[in-house]
């Protein structure tokens, strides 16, 4: 089957450690009106988002309507994301944390008012759709949603996706990608803060002590269904929140810079017309410049003064809240970033 195509720009990936400003540049990314910006769909799909060469409608509405194991566990012991947009605490919602479909948390309600009603639109048409190739199947979905809403370029970025980022070029190959990044000082203090990295590295160092480790999955190009079935049997007996106990701003800040590494691996041999670095820092200090290159980097021909206008007046300088930490805590930080910082430029 071949998928209609209804946008004319290639996609875009906004690509991140988490924590970065990534969310906010996809929030101005989304005013402007020809783009579609896909906010945490990919992240909270869970490994069997990836582990199928090919699945018909039925599965894969599956994968977009049922919690994974990992989310339903984290979710269960009440750690819910800062980007959660689905009112689901409010009464008369269709959904509770305890069925809340994974799009449904942020990628839908960062679309429409009425995600619902967008969610029920969607799911006929999905579970229609024959046997595919799995990138067939994300391809048409998207072209379905930026038909309905009238844009020309999808874009996607979750939190945390360098974690994804092979997998993600091989299933979009012509994909143009934004690597958002920042101080990883700052982003591990705000790791700190952030229940699901503190589980994500507390989960890594328990793997480590049964001799696994976990960060191979990052640099394979394709999932697999043993990382599924591993995740039912396991975080059905886990306790999200005594995963994050213990886990160190130091061990936050070795996160950042291992991903930071995995970055360079894989994005490197990007040419420079599908790959544009940009700071948060230079985002808050120049966001004019920035936003405009980012908008001329996605495609020339969306230049469009009232969407700059009215986006580079959001954000706001920010000093580095890092400085603040007592001399040797910080001192400790910056070890553990050294690698990331040095290779980003950042003063060590």
């Amino acid at each position: 089957m071949t998928v209609p195509r209804t946008t004319d720009i290639p996609p875009v990936l906004v690509l991140s450690t988490g924590r970065c400003g990534s969310t906010m540049i996809s929030d101005l990314l989304s005013r402007h009106p020809a783009v579609l910006s896909l906010s945490e769909f990919f992240v909270p799909l869970g490994p069997e988002a990836f582990a199928h060469d090919s699945i018909d409608g039925d599965g894969f509405w599956r994968i977009l309507s049922r919690q994974s194991p990992a989310l339903r566990a984290m979710l269960r012991d009440g750690i819910v994301v800062d980007e959660m947009l689905y009112p689901y605490d409010r009464p008369g919602m269709r959904y509770g944390l305890a069925d809340l479909p994974p799009m449904m948390m942020v990628t839908l309600p960062h679309l429409t008012d009425a995600p619902e009603a967008l969610y029920d639109a969607l799911e006929p048409v999905v579970r229609a759709r024959p046997a595919m190739p799995l990138a067939d199947q994300y391809r048409a979905l998207f072209e379905d949603l930026a038909g309905r809403l009238g844009r020309r370029v999808w874009i996607e970025r979750s939190g945390g996706s360098l974690m994804l980022a092979a997998k993600l070029l091989r299933l979009f190959p012509d994909a143009r990608v934004i690597h958002v990044h920042r101080d990883g000082r700052d982003t591990a203090m705000s790791m700190e803060k952030h229940h699901n990295f503190k589980v994500l590295v507390g989960a890594m160092k328990a793997a480590r002590r049964l001799g696994v480790d976990a960060t191979r999955d990052f640099t394979r190009d394709r999932g697999r269904q043993i990382d599924v079935l591993s995740q039912r049997m396991i975080f059905p007996f886990i306790n999200a929140r005594r995963l994050a106990e213990g886990v160190t701003l130091s061990e936050l800040g070795a996160f950042w810079s291992l991903m930071i590494g995995l970055a360079r691996e894989v994005l490197d041999p990007l040419p420079p017309d599908r790959l544009l670095t940009v700071a948060f820092e230079d985002v808050q200090r120049a966001p004019r410049e920035q936003l405009q290159a980012m908008i001329r980097f996605i495609d020339p021909g969306l230049d469009d003064p009232a969407w700059l206008d009215e986006v580079s007046a959001i954000p706001r300088p920010a000093r580095s809240r890092a400085a603040d930490l007592p001399p040797d805590v910080y001192a400790a930080l910056t070890e553990a970033c050294r690698p990331g910082l040095k290779a980003l430029g950042y003063s060590v």
